[in-house]
This record gives C-alpha cells, structure tokens and sequence, in this order.
C-alpha cells in the first residue's frame, strides 16, 4: 500500500517538502508506518520515533490500523516556554 503523509514544523523543514509518499505493507498499523517513514526518509528518522501521529484527524497511537485512503499526518513534538 502507497500512502501520503502530511509533514508539519520540524518535519516539513527536515523532509523539505510538505507531503512525503510511503510504501507501506497490508493492513499496516501506525508501528509499521514510523518504520516505514525512518527507511525511506532517513533525514525524518530520528524524528519518528517521537512524533504523534493523526489518521483522519484522529490521533493515533502505534497499534491503530491504517485504512486504504486514509488521511495521514505527522505531527512533531513541540518544545517552548
């Protein structure tokens, strides 16, 4: 499956882009997806491992399965005071 993830704040800027495309496999959860993204994006590696992620403006977490078409985003950390 060929999924698009949609990049925010520090992850656009790293990715310099807004939207990255994935190769994922069938019926994958979102475990599947920072595995994925760390692979094929090796500059958003790092960053993965720590950010949240939105499936069809839901937050997700690790376990959630990824439906075919699904709006997907990666949504950073954010530090500050």
């Amino acid at each position: 499956m060929k999924a698009q993830v949609r990049l925010f704040a520090l992850a656009k800027q790293l990715a310099r882009q807004e939207a990255i495309d994935v190769d994922l496999p069938d019926k994958p959860t979102v475990a599947d997806l920072r595995e994925a993204i760390a692979a094929q994006h090796p500059a958003l590696a790092h960053l993965v491992r720590h950010a949240m992620f939105a499936i069809d403006t839901e937050f997700a977490n690790d376990a959630k399965t990824i439906p075919p078409s699904a709006e997907i985003a990666c949504i950073p950390p954010v530090s500050g005071g």
